[in-house]
């Protein structure tokens, strides 16, 4: 299916034209979509490009004795700009899918998408059975990382990692909705007035320095969004549990029978 151009031209991304390069994947795509900064809507001028898929392994590369290439990833250079390809097999990322991993459903519902299939347009549609108030740990933990890694070594970039981090799961404990975009979450969740300034700041370079930024308020910040999330979470309508495990089963089983319908 032909790229959406002038959308991703729009997200920021300096190469558009990525049919080609997936072109020349070994195993049926059932989607590849764009993720990292691009979508969450920071993106500097030098950010790298972080595609995320899936692929269908033939159900031979399971039946038989060799270890199945689940995880495929390459890394190129495209005129100067550092692009990476990370794709699952269909049945490794439905099993992620099953966990509270806020990180695969964004990708399968990134708006930025690649290259579609009828099977990613259901895979979809069969992310309500998976969004757990579980998911908010997937977030918490998240955020954690990421401020540390702050506090490490000072960068924008794992700054605003965090508190979006903290926002999209605040949104989706409180929406049932998967929101990576930070400019869009900031209308949609009360947040530090600091963070438009911070996005523009960020759009200079990937590994700026957040040298304006008053840490020990920062920290207040995070801290008090961690207090939201606990209490969005506590207040959810969200399940404990997923309970799509049955439609998710049924749609890996026909994918690895009938590969050709992925296409």
């Amino acid at each position: 299916m032909p790229t959406d151009t002038m959308h991703l031209q729009h997200a920021g991304l300096p190469v558009t034209d990525l049919g080609p390069v997936l072109a020349g994947e070994r195993h049926p795509l059932l989607f590849a979509t764009v993720s990292g900064a691009h979508l969450y809507g920071f993106p500097s001028r030098d950010s790298d490009v972080d595609l995320r898929g899936v692929h269908i392994l033939p159900a031979e590369d399971l039946l038989g004795l060799r270890e199945p290439e689940e995880t495929c990833s390459r890394m190129w250079d495209s005129d100067g700009v550092e692009m990476d390809l990370v794709t699952h097999d269909l049945r490794k990322f439905v099993r992620l899918m099953l966990k509270p991993n806020g990180y695969v459903l964004e990708q399968l519902l990134s708006p930025l998408v690649v290259h579609t299939t009828a099977l990613h347009r259901e895979l979809v549609a069969l992310v309500p059975g998976v969004l757990t108030s579980n998911h908010a740990h997937h977030y918490r933990g998240f955020a954690s990382t990421q401020w540390r890694l702050f506090e490490r070594t000072g960068e924008l970039k794992p700054l605003l990692y965090t508190f979006r981090a903290l926002l999209t799961g605040i949104h989706l404990m409180r929406s049932g909705e998967v929101l990576a975009h930070l400019p869009s979450l900031l209308a949609r969740v009360e947040a530090p007035a600091c963070l438009p300034g911070l996005i523009t700041a960020k759009a200079e370079a990937e590994h700026g320095g957040a040298e304006g930024v008053d840490r020990a308020e920062a920290a207040r910040d995070v801290e008090s969004l961690h207090r939201v999330l606990d209490a969005a979470q506590a207040d959810t309508g969200l399940p404990d549990g997923p309970s799509g495990f049955d439609a998710l089963h049924e749609l890996v089983v026909r994918a690895r029978l009938a590969p050709a319908s992925a296409g």
